[in-house]
């Protein structure tokens, strides 16, 4: 079918347009659309959808922060599941909640409050310049790079803030008593005393010798974990403006025009030293006191005039100001505005040159008296200086504006010609990569892999790759990145005969059965115990904790302190799957020190933190009950969909 779409696409176009058309004369482009609105939503809030493609975002970006902070340990299966994909829709209806009862409170957030937010941004702080402004071409650039204007930044950055004000309100007025902290810290911190009697499933395993017939059952009812993946060893071509910067060369002409442009991000701002002399005499300050600070500023300097070799001197012993004074007066070297004497300082200062004494200069802070000790001037590095690093910004530059420009000419190139990569690769000038992949993500590869991608590995099993060996669509796989393969060969998922895998089941077999004869051993030991008391074969004693278990296996941990502490010695028997079984003899209950003040409060405020936590979660219940909260279809359907694709064909 779709070799048919491929070639006759101006005769389906036309067919489309015979369809389509029609329709939306009778009923409007938004009656059309109509149709669609249950299938391209999951949800509803008091009228205000939630698109499909919504909660397919927020899904990728969980299991991408996911995908990084496990690494290797990231298994697609533990979080691509009902439960997972019922937690996320409940998120953002919690959020569609939230919004709709800021919008309602009108709550805003002022200017200022904006302002003071991005400036304590990290990324927008390194965007000041020496003179301590943004430099607003690389706030613009970066926003623009992400699809936004700065107006559109600022107010979602301002939609965040007011979104947060009921939460914060919420949270800061949790309050946990001391005691009830104290209690839950004695009880965290609780030792108990146990030894341990362990029935190793390892140490039955010469005694069990499963027969053939055992080892065909247990390979019949086990056949699913023997499976080998479906695997694909395909051709694949990745485009980003990381890939097209390799190709992009920018000639000297456009490195010094960038130069030029930019010229602000290579200078240095002149900076001087100075030192100063204060008389305080504040803006409030009467007539007569303003009078009197001026003429003991004015005696001061004909003493500094008269004796410039003193100033330090005269600036420890005069001077008003207790920050500068004990060094001398020195302020170190600064540049225009960084000083808090404001324009009439910065001007005297700045219009000094080397070991000069300024007149009186007067500020909202009183009369200086002021001398310059050094001078570095203002500096551009060369162009020579700073061409690599030039080179490499407008690379970038231009890979992402070519990004921009051929992604378009890319997916229609993989899909027009679609038995083939070449022509995409040859055009772009992007390299022809090989790899042999599975329909679940690799832990071997970083988790930033495209190869990883579950649109993307889903494309590449899919039949028309697959089985029909046409190259995928350009996958989106986030971060301004695109891929597409070819699928050179496939193999599906098969189950080896049994012969091929006997050791292995063998194996298997009596790591079964060996664990069940250690749960058996063990259980008659439990019974016995508990009427004997015995204290035989058990090993040395250990304190174990809550948060301290001393190696104690956390299924066993949790028995231990299920035990009545007001029926010790007892014993408590624990199945641990494979590994066994284990007895512990929970022998008392060792007495606590003192919890230090400074811990205490700290576990006050955590606990504290997750009794607002509750409370905010209580708010968000009580929202959510009295707004009109619809749900459309099923959750995984984009899921089932792209599989029953993919295994039907």
């Amino acid at each position: 079918m779709l070799d048919f779409f491929r070639n006759h696409q101006r005769l389906m176009m036309f067919m489309l347009v015979l369809v389509i058309l029609p329709g939306l004369g009778f009923v409007g482009i938004q009656g059309f659309r109509g149709f669609f609105d249950e299938s391209a939503n999951v949800a509803s809030v008091d009228g205000h959808k939630i698109t499909r493609a919504e909660y397919d975002n927020s899904m990728r970006m969980q299991l991408d922060r996911a995908r990084q902070m496990l690494g290797n340990q990231f298994d697609m299966k533990l979080f691509d599941t009902p439960e997972r994909r019922t937690e996320m829709l409940d998120g953002l209806i919690q959020q569609r909640v939230l919004a709709g009862e800021t919008q309602r409170l009108h709550l805003t957030v002022s200017d200022d409050a904006l302002r003071r937010a991005l400036m304590n941004d990290p990324v927008i702080a390194s965007l000041k310049k020496p003179d301590g402004t943004i430099d607003l071409d690389r706030y613009k650039q970066l926003l623009a790079m992400q699809g936004m204007t700065p107006d559109q930044y600022q107010e979602q950055v301002r939609y965040g803030m007011a979104m947060q004000q009921l939460p914060a309100a919420i949270q800061s007025t949790a309050f946990v008593p001391k005691a009830l902290a104290q209690h839950l810290t004695e009880l965290a911190e609780q030792q108990r005393e146990v030894q341990g009697l362990a029935f190793r499933a390892q140490d039955y395993a010469s005694k069990v010798q499963p027969a053939d017939a055992q080892l065909q059952a247990f390979y019949d009812a086990h056949k699913s974990e023997f499976q080998t993946p479906a695997t694909a060893t395909i051709q694949y071509v990745v485009m980003s403006p990381a890939t097209l910067a390799a190709g992009a060369q920018p000639t000297d002409a456009e490195l010094q025009k960038y130069y030029q442009d930019n010229i602000a991000h290579y200078r240095t701002e002149g900076e001087v030293r100075a030192s100063h002399i204060l008389i305080t005499a504040p803006k409030d300050a009467s007539a007569a006191d303003k009078e009197k600070a001026k003429q003991t500023a004015e005696a001061i300097l004909a003493q500094v005039k008269a004796h410039p070799d003193q100033f330090a001197e005269l600036a420890q012993k005069d001077s008003q100001d207790p920050g500068s004074a004990p060094k001398g007066g020195d302020l170190g070297y600064f540049t225009r505005g960084m000083i808090a004497g404001g324009k009439a300082f910065d001007d005297a200062v700045f219009g000094l040159k080397k070991d000069e004494v300024s007149n009186l200069v007067q500020t909202d802070f009183g009369y200086h008296i002021i001398k310059v000790t050094d001078v570095k001037p203002a500096q551009t590095k060369p162009f020579d200086d700073v061409r690599q690093a030039i080179a490499k910004d407008v690379q970038a530059q231009q890979a992402a504006k070519a990004f921009s420009d051929d992604s378009e000419g890319f997916t229609s190139i993989v899909y027009e010609q679609a038995k083939s990569l070449q022509p995409a690769a040859d055009k772009y000038k992007l390299q022809l990569q090989t790899a042999t992949v599975t329909d679940h993500p690799n832990p071997a590869l970083p988790p930033e892999s495209p190869l990883n991608n579950p649109k993307f590995l889903a494309a590449v099993f899919a039949s028309d790759a697959a089985k029909d060996r046409n190259n995928t669509q350009a996958i989106d796989v986030g971060n301004n990145t695109l891929i597409s393969a070819r699928v050179t060969d496939f193999k599906p998922a098969a189950v080896p005969p049994l012969d091929k895998i006997k050791d292995v089941v063998r194996q298997k077999v009596i790591a079964q059965q060996s664990a069940e004869l250690a749960r058996k051993d063990g259980a008659a030991k439990l019974e016995e115990l508990q009427k004997s008391k015995s204290t035989a074969g058990f090993s040395s004693a250990l304190k174990v904790s809550r948060n301290d278990s001393q190696g104690v296996p956390p299924a066993a941990l949790s028995a231990i302190y299920k035990v009545d502490a007001q029926k010790l010695p007892s014993y408590v028997g624990v199945d641990l799957g494979n590994d066994g079984y284990a007895i512990y003899r929970v022998n008392a209950i060792v007495p606590s020190a003192p919890i230090d003040p400074q811990r205490l409060a700290g576990a006050q405020q955590q606990i504290a933190q997750v009794d607002a936590q509750a409370q905010m979660q209580a708010y968000l219940d009580a929202l959510r009950a009295r707004s009109k909260v619809k749900l459309f279809g099923s959750l995984d359907s984009a899921q089932d969909s792209a599989q029953s694709a993919s295994d039907g064909n």
